[in-house]
């Protein structure tokens, strides 16, 4: 339908209304809004009506309301014509065919309105031909509800909460580490349980509001330690490697004191370092974050220029854009962000797996690039967190019960965009650059993560929604509308039947998924020297091979000064001399890759790649027409689903031929 076409064609017969959750209220509304389809840069679309209600920005046209073209993945909460207002995140107005960004009070209304999506999105509406008085109201308010600075309570996640019946499915495997018993079950699992222990000293928020209500620390910690600096400086466990060296962190003193105080907490960080270096515990090496990686800020300029070559408004800025793509891509430094945070990953798998060596990651809150770097360990170390709900689990026990603030990091309020920094975001991207080299070593799909971003700007959940357990805890006791009183019962993102339904679910899941095969009881002595044979490499430097070859001592100088400082500052940001490292990483790279063992990434060169289906999904121009992973897996689960069905029949015909 073109433009000119609007005036004369009938009026919509049947009245489209949004499919309301409970919770929902519909705030405003603009009928004859004129939807563009972005393909060919013509203006071809389809029209309908623009609603904005307290949870979404949705666009009805004929077809929202016939069930017949469904796609195969679906969501059931979130169309692929709704914008929940948190996902929201520039809206452009265009008056004379300039772009101006709308915030706030507006003196003018505009002819067309832009909506940038933090899942990349862009829609395009044209209001030419909607009433004056409907556009002010939807213009107005679309800005409003997803633009201004709002309070925690007033989030959908509220309202669904005390509106919606609580039927989540109880068959969750996912630990929530919000019990003690999840915190010894984790410590008994990965045996750390000879040297630490899980302490109820924060039962009650007692020592600090930042910190989950149990935590682990070394068994000679005492209680009075942990008070007396009301939770900083305590190294906290993260996780055992099978040796017993660990993974800890902890958030560093505030910069700015006195030098009595400064002195005092000198003495007492040299007794704790002493008590975890001497036995039974091994050697530590501290690692601060803040001075080794990229700062926030940085990582939020490189994804604000990143994300911005996705964002794009017609086919003629894409193919623009397309000549220059790789200079574009090169000067966001996002992959090289990328790059420097596995490659520390990398740093710290080698001083616990082949040096023996308790790692501390240090940051000022350890609640931002420790979340990252010790979510990347255990999923490079431990098959377990390459399981789907061993990955969830991680996710609660670093990043929920850590305390990351996902409310400010991901600006969910709008109250500040200082504080805004795509912190998980970098994780997902870190663990997509291993999912697509190792594919068999995870449960999970891309597909999977690629939901699992959608969902941080899904406002019925509440595991994306708050900064810490604190929070949610003194939040979620309200007043409920069906009993009247008691706590509000929050889904969690990881009811994946609340979004999919089966058939959308098995995307999910990886058909090609190397399972660990369980051990046979003769066999177990000879297996167990085996994974020790691959995980642990010999602690004596070899020497250099006499190869020529790439990083070879001879070659070094030389490709220093061809590929200029990028390489050079690569190999050498570690403190250690740089042939230990990459010894530990073409040593490992050497070997056939066995999934349930130690993973490295590939970090050299074109290894770091762009997330293609989060990044590119929503650009015409960039698709591959009948192909992709996408299609791939679905033959492949087409195909397990025959060979399941034959074996069901052999199964049966067998029970009766007996």
């Amino acid at each position: 339908l073109s433009l000119q076409e609007i005036h004369i064609k009938e009026p919509i017969e049947k009245e489209v209304n949004p499919r309301l959750l409970p919770g929902e209220l519909l705030l405003c509304e603009a009928s004859t809004v004129y939807k563009y389809i972005q393909e060919d840069g013509s203006n071809r679309g389809t029209y309908g009506k623009l609603v904005c209600t307290n949870f979404k920005i949705a666009f009805l046209d004929d077809d929202s309301a016939s069930d017949d073209n469904e796609p195969q993945f679906k969501n059931k909460i979130v169309g692929e014509n709704d914008i929940t207002l948190q996902c929201v995140d520039q809206i452009y107005g265009v008056y004379d065919e300039k772009k101006k960004l709308l915030t706030g009070q507006l003196r003018k209304y505009p002819e067309k309105l832009i909506i940038y999506c933090k899942d990349l999105r862009v829609f395009h509406f044209c209001l030419r031909y909607t009433k004056e008085e409907e556009v002010k109201r939807i213009v107005s308010g679309i800005v409003h509800h997803s633009q201004t600075p709002k309070l925690l309570k007033r989030l959908f996640l509220f309202s669904y909460a005390s509106a919606a019946p609580n039927n989540t499915d109880g068959r969750n495997q996912t630990v929530m580490f919000d019990t003690l018993e999840d915190w010894h079950n984790e410590l008994e699992r990965t045996k750390g349980n000879v040297k630490y222990k899980v302490v109820t000293t924060n039962e009650g928020y007692r020592v600090s509001e930042k910190l989950p209500l149990y935590f682990v620390v070394p068994i000679c910690l005492s209680e009075e330690s942990i008070l007396k600096y009301e939770g900083r400086v305590i190294p906290i466990w993260c996780w055992s490697c099978h040796n017993g060296a660990a993974l800890l962190k902890m958030s560093a003193f505030p910069k700015e004191q006195d030098d009595s105080t400064a002195q005092m907490q000198k003495a007492f960080l040299d007794g704790i370092y002493k008590t975890i270096s001497k036995p039974p515990y091994e050697l530590l090496k501290m690692d601060d974050l803040s001075s080794s990686l990229p700062s926030l800020q940085d990582i939020q300029t490189a994804y604000t220029r990143f994300k911005q070559l996705f964002l794009i408004d017609n086919s003629t800025d894409f193919w623009a854009t397309d000549v220059k793509w790789f200079s574009l891509l090169e000067s966001t430094n996002w992959l090289e962000i990328i790059r420097r945070v596995l490659k520390k990953a990398i740093e710290v798998a080698e001083c616990l797996e082949r040096q023996h060596t308790n790692v501390l990651l240090i940051e000022e809150s350890a609640t931002d690039l420790c979340c990252v770097i010790s979510s990347l360990v255990q999923v490079m170390m431990d098959s377990h967190s390459r399981t789907k709900s061993g990955f969830q689990s991680l996710i609660q026990k670093e990043w929920v019960a850590g305390g990351h603030g996902f409310l400010d990091r991901c600006n969910h309020l709008h109250k500040s965009d200082k504080e805004e920094a795509p912190v998980f975001l970098l994780l997902l991207n870190c663990v997509w650059q291993l999912v697509q080299q190792y594919p068999p070593a995870f449960e999970f799909t891309e597909t999977y993560l690629t939901v699992l971003s959608d969902s941080l700007y899904v406002p019925i959940f509440s595991t994306f929604f708050f900064n810490s357990q604190h929070q949610k805890d003194t939040n979620t006791s309200g007043e409920s509308l069906k009993t009247q009183s008691g706590p509000f019962r929050f889904l969690t993102v990881w009811d994946w039947s609340v979004q999919f339904d089966p058939k959308a679910q098995a995307f999910l899941n990886n058909p090609l998924y190397a399972e660990k095969p369980k051990p046979d009881k003769s066999q177990r002595k000879t297996a167990r020297f085996k994974h020790q044979r691959q995980l642990s490499l010999p602690l004596t430097q070899t020497k250099p091979s006499t190869k020529r070859g790439f990083f070879r001592e001879e070659t070094d100088h030389l490709i220093k000064n061809i590929l200029g400082k990028r390489i050079g500052k690569f190999i050498n940001s570690s403190d250690e001399p740089p042939n230990s490292f990459r010894e530990f990483y073409d040593s490992w790279h050497s070997k056939p890759v066995d999934y349930h063992g130690l993973l490295l990434p590939r970090i050299d060169g074109p290894e770091i790649k762009v997330w293609a289906q989060r990044y590119l999904r929503w650009i015409p121009e960039a698709q591959l027409h009948g192909g992709g992973t996408i299609a791939t897996a679905a033959k492949i689960l087409d195909l397990m689903e025959e060979v399941q069905s034959l074996q069901v029949k052999m199964d049966e015909e067998h029970s009766q031929a007996v």
